[in-house]
């Protein structure tokens, strides 16, 4: 096995047994994220900047001071958390030069343990999309089938994980932009409790939606990071006191005594892709043999939750993103362009997110600025905040009879670039089984579990009781794959 292959828990374990350096680890990652042809990557670290890093975790080894787990191990990160050492651009015209001026907390967190951010990834234009084809740098190529999108809108994290740039990225779920793009590549996608993880630092979408969420290869390298960076943050006021989970505390458990809820409609949508169904139905009958039992259950009509979260996630980012206006920071329209037809500084306006704005952002914020208009927002967005209260309350009380919930992460396989991005209903049906999940802030974790007749990958969506990260990876973590 190449060292680019190794999980992080692998790597850890090499670097202690001085299989080989930091260095030699970081500076082979380097040269392969500068050949790869997927456009996984927006901003990479410099050799000499992260030779130094690398350098130092080496110096640390050898004297026993190491400073933790991740001590020397290369992480990626999405392009819409703010990083000091690298430009944070959210995928955007409007920010394509833009450098934070601090680190995210996650970011801290990962510096704290002498991780070493290796580079931010490609993501669809502020995490709005499905498919990350709506970058302003390019769309992402999925690795398991070179021409198709790796999903979205965490695209470069996964297609990273996935191609093995990286052994783990950290990406940001709004609606599914975790899971469905871990399903679509192969690997494990985890969506935490909303108010697990710091949002310090991410770039806003959607407020009382967003959450960073983690893309690996296997449990144990999601758990590892999980540990460190769902710590207290005062600056998140949504940010839990709860004590993170602990990978050491992973090891007795047993399907033994465990239900399994499953709505059966979820596997009979329209649309949905005929394998996925099957193979998903053949994975869950597998939990029988390891003591599990899976019942059948009622959740809400996917079409409602889908409907919901977009009139809501577009009326925040209408409000989130008011802010790039060419005066703040970000890109500014060219002065002498203005005309006298409007007031300059409206007409700055206008001309700065006409020209640095891409289509889906303008049609999001278009959106959700009608459904907040006075005379429509009881209409729209009053009435799909109570869907979210009653869909958030119904999952609950399914949750008090069941340990997990589980459905297909997504309708339908990796698809090709270019063949739904200029139909944007199609685009948003991609989110049909995981909007849900996000509207209630429900933990979730799609794991890959089998593969299309085309070698497609396909995911499962396993969801938990709030804060139970624990309990949910350690179900990820032996869950049957017969389609493997």
């Amino acid at each position: 096995m190449e060292i680019w292959e190794y999980s992080a828990t692998q790597l850890r374990q090499s670097l202690d047994n001085k299989e080989f350096s930091s260095q030699e680890l970081i500076k082979t990652l380097l040269q392969r994220i500068d050949q790869s042809k997927l456009n996984a990557f927006i901003s990479v670290l410099d050799l000499e900047n992260a030779q130094e890093q690398a350098y130092a975790s080496d110096e640390r080894r050898s004297k026993g001071t190491s400073l933790g787990f991740w001590d020397g191990l290369p992480i990626a990160v999405k392009d819409n958390i703010c990083t000091a050492c690298l430009r944070t651009t959210s995928g955007s015209k409007i920010l394509k030069d833009f450098v934070s001026p601090y680190d995210a907390h996650v970011i801290e967190m990962i510096k704290q343990q002498g991780g070493i951010v290796i580079g931010k990834t490609n993501l669809d234009e502020f995490a709005m999309g499905s498919s990350g084809e709506y970058s302003y740098f390019g769309p992402t190529q999925n690795p398991c089938c070179i021409g198709a999108s790796p999903g979205g809108s965490s695209s470069g994290s996964a297609a990273a994980v996935s191609g093995c740039l990286v052994p783990i990225a950290l990406g940001s779920d709004t609606g599914g932009s975790v899971r469905q793009p871990a399903s679509m590549t192969g690997i494990f996608g985890l969506k935490p409790t909303y108010g697990r993880i710091s949002r310090f630092g991410l770039v806003a979408f959607a407020s009382s939606l967003d959450q960073i969420g983690i893309l690996g290869r296997n449990i144990a390298d999601i758990a590892h990071l999980l540990e460190i960076i769902a710590t207290p943050d005062p600056r998140d006021a949504t940010c839990t006191l709860q004590k993170a989970p602990s990978y050491d505390d992973f090891l007795a458990w047993s399907w033994n005594g465990k239900t399994i809820g499953v709505a059966e409609n979820y596997f009979h949508e329209p649309g949905i892709h005929p394998d996925i169904a099957s193979v998903c139905k053949k994975s869950l009958d597998a939990t029988h043999t390891l003591g599990a039992k899976v019942v059948t259950i009622e959740l809400p009509e996917p079409g409602i939750a889908l409907s919901t979260y977009y009139v809501i996630a577009s009326a925040e980012a209408s409000s989130n993103l008011a802010r790039y206006d060419g005066i703040r920071y970000g890109s500014q329209a060219p002065l002498q362009n203005l005309t006298k037809d409007e007031s300059p500084l409206t007409e700055l306006y206008m001309q700065t997110r006409n020209l640095f704005l891409g289509q889906e952002v303008k049609r999001r914020i278009l959106l959700g600025t009608y459904v907040l208009c006075e005379g429509y927002a009881r209409s729209y967005y009053q009435k799909a905040q109570q869907a979210r209260q009653s869909i958030r309350n119904q999952i609950n009380t399914i949750l008090e009879k069941v340990d997990y919930i589980a459905t297909p992460t997504s309708p339908i396989p990796a698809f090709q670039i270019g063949e739904k991005v200029h139909d944007p209903m199609r685009m948003y049906l991609c989110d049909l089984f995981t909007v849900m999940f996000s509207l209630s802030g429900h933990p979730a974790i799609s794991m890959p579990i089998g593969f299309t007749q085309q070698n497609a990958p396909i995911g499962l969506q396993l969801i938990g009781k709030f804060f139970a990260e624990k309990d949910l990876l350690q179900a990820a973590d032996s869950f049957p794959q017969p389609g493997k």
